[in-house]
């Protein structure tokens, strides 16, 4: 490792998903300075997207927003010295490094790009199948091959080592296919302060840095659950992660950009689609429980403390397979007696539903009594159906539930005309060993360097975090959680995490005592009969809860109305319970 008394490299963040603000590469790139931008673009959900432009034009299947915003600002970036590492490339990342050349000729620039590739491992399932891999899922337990599944994509996620290759051959743009979303500030860091494979403790800061950058401006006081505090949210800054040659870092954002960096809002994206205390990755495994975070001054939260283990000796994989086609369709419910509307809706569409292979038929009650309002007054009922045959759940479907418009109950509304099934994906998380996974990087020159893995050892066990209990706070009154707590949610394929936390010591013992698993389960209804985990970070004041199964096969596959889980924090913050008065209004890590 090289001498601590090493300055910092500044990594900023242009991107958290396929679809962010286009504008914030030049917003990065002019706001200050930078030695690195990445951007994240991929999701699971992600691949299934690519795999459908990819089959339109088999030359595609990347993020062509990163293209356009390279037309835009590419001159900058090299101008200004700054490299530029993303995982745009999806399912083509050759395709869209000759398609970054090509930009790049167009506009009289000369850049060197090189990419990374060998996670793509559809061509290779059968062999591995073959040679005993069962591709078990990792949330059911069921084998690949006992299922009717036809993959459409199955990527690895790779490490940081084949960016560091690519980095090391001064290229000044580095384009991957699916790495960890963390690999893209691991890799320009590990390069810089020329990291060996066992600095684990270094990594893993690297880690935690590139986890809080990887969702853009949720780091900044994007989807913040104390939104009312960030100055500035009508177009926050994007942030930006100074990392020391210790691994240690400061997360910041450029002088002047809205938004708010804090130990608040850190300690939200660090919760956010997490597990438990091993954070596990293909370079190394990351101890969550020993992050600490202090504000070192406006804008600026120091991340240390951090410490890391060998890698687990299995990498994971993401499969996507299409399931078969959906459609649903909403009626409005209004005023009174809704439930006896539901039912004759029911009746009136069982002989179209008993054919269908899925059916779930969803009652929404948010209508209020003696309503002030037509909005106010109104239920939702969803039937969404799933089928393997289009032609079943179509317009035969969907027109049967128009065709409802005059002959059912008063009242009766849809509200949308009569549409097509589409298709919809499942996702299959399962892991293979290491060193099956081929990591290959394509140096500018066209070189081509093997990534070999990190030796990987089996992830230690769970630890058992113990808090100490409350002291005596006085009276309570019953609140929502959210008057004192902070929540972030997501989705990780078909489990949703919801992380909480609290701002000061005293709340988060009241909190961890309080709210339990059967606490959790009893404010959260959905997530009864499934199997609930409780992980304590005492480190962050903060408790995450892991829903197994919740989300089904995935975002595509859901038929949730929040698919993504991304509201569920903020539903358990709007749950009454007893709160002790002292702890309202804590002001402390704001």
């Amino acid at each position: 490792m090289t001498s601590p008394q090493q300055p910092p490299i500044r990594i900023g963040n242009c991107s958290g998903f396929y679809g962010d603000r286009f504008a914030a590469m030049r917003e990065m790139l002019e706001g200050g300075h930078l030695d690195v931008l990445t951007g994240d673009y991929l999701a699971e959900l992600t691949m299934l997207i690519l795999f459908r432009t990819k089959l339109k034009n088999p030359d595609g299947g990347y993020a062509t927003t990163f293209v356009r915003q390279l037309e835009d600002t590419l001159g900058i970036a090299l101008e200004r010295g700054v490299r530029i590492v993303s995982n745009a490339g999806g399912l083509n990342p050759a395709g869209l490094a000759t398609r970054v050349r090509a930009v790049a000729a167009g506009l009289g620039l000369d850049v060197s790009v090189a990419h990374v590739e060998g996670d793509d491992l559809l061509p290779r399932l059968t062999e591995l199948q073959a040679e005993g891999h069962n591709l078990v899922n990792l949330d059911t337990g069921q084998v690949l091959a006992e299922t009717t599944a036809a993959p459409v994509t199955a990527n690895a996620y790779l490490g940081a080592w084949g960016i560091v290759e690519c980095l090391r051959s001064d290229a000044q743009v580095v384009v991957t296919g699916r790495v960890t979303d963390a690999s893209l500030v691991v890799g320009p860091a590990a390069w810089f302060h020329e990291w060996q494979r066992d600095d684990f403790n270094a990594l893993a800061g690297a880690v935690v840095a590139g986890h809080v950058l990887e969702c853009g401006a949720q780091a900044t006081g994007g989807n913040y659950a104390f939104f009312n505090e960030v100055p500035g949210l009508e177009h926050v800054g994007f942030p930006l992660a100074e990392v020391h040659a210790d691994g240690s870092s400061v997360i910041t954002k450029h002088p002047g950009t809205g938004g708010l960096v804090s130990v608040g809002t850190v300690t939200a994206q660090l919760l956010y689609e997490i597990g438990g205390h091993d954070y596990l990755g293909p370079d190394v495994t990351t101890r969550f429980d020993t992050i600490r975070l202090d504000e070192e001054s406006q804008n600026r939260v120091r991340i240390s403390g951090v410490a890391g283990l060998p890698p687990p000796p299995t990498t994971k994989v993401c499969i996507n397979y299409v399931g078969g086609m959906r459609n649903a369709v909403t009626f409005l419910l209004t005023g009174t007696d809704i439930e006896a509307k539901a039912g004759l809706v029911r009746r009136q569409l069982a002989p179209v539903l008993a054919d269908v292979k899925f059916a779930d038929v969803r009652l929404e009650r948010t209508q209020r009594a003696d309503p002030p309002s037509n909005a106010e007054a109104v239920a939702r009922l969803t039937i969404s159906v799933k089928d393997t045959d289009p032609e079943k759940i179509g317009r035969a479907f969907s027109s049967a539930c128009v065709e409802l418009a005059l002959a059912s109950y008063p009242g009766c509304t849809v509200t949308a005309p009569p549409g097509d099934a589409t298709p919809y994906g499942v996702y299959w998380p399962t892991l293979v060993p290491n060193e099956l996974v081929p990591h290959v990087a394509v140096l500018p020159d066209g070189t081509q360097l093997e990534i070999k893995p990190t030796p990987g050892f089996p992830p230690p066990a769970e630890r058992t975090s113990t808090v100490s209990a409350p002291t005596a706070i006085g009276p309570a009154e019953r609140r929502p959680l959210g008057d004192v707590v902070g929540a972030r949610s997501g989705d990780k394929g078909g489990n949703a995490n919801v992380g909480v936390w609290a701002r000061d010591e005293e709340a988060f013992r009241w909190l961890a005592s309080v709210l339990t698993v059967e606490r959790f389960v009893e404010f959260i209804p959905e997530a009864a009969g499934l199997r609930v985990d409780r992980h304590v970070f005492p480190n962050l004041l903060a408790l995450n809860f892991v829903v197994h199964g919740l989300l089904g096969e995935g975002v595509s596959s859901s038929t949730r109305l929040d698919p993504q889980a991304k509201g569920l924090g903020e539903w358990l913050r709007a749950r009454k319970l007893e709160i002790p008065v002292a702890l309202v209004g804590t002001e402390s890590g704001t």
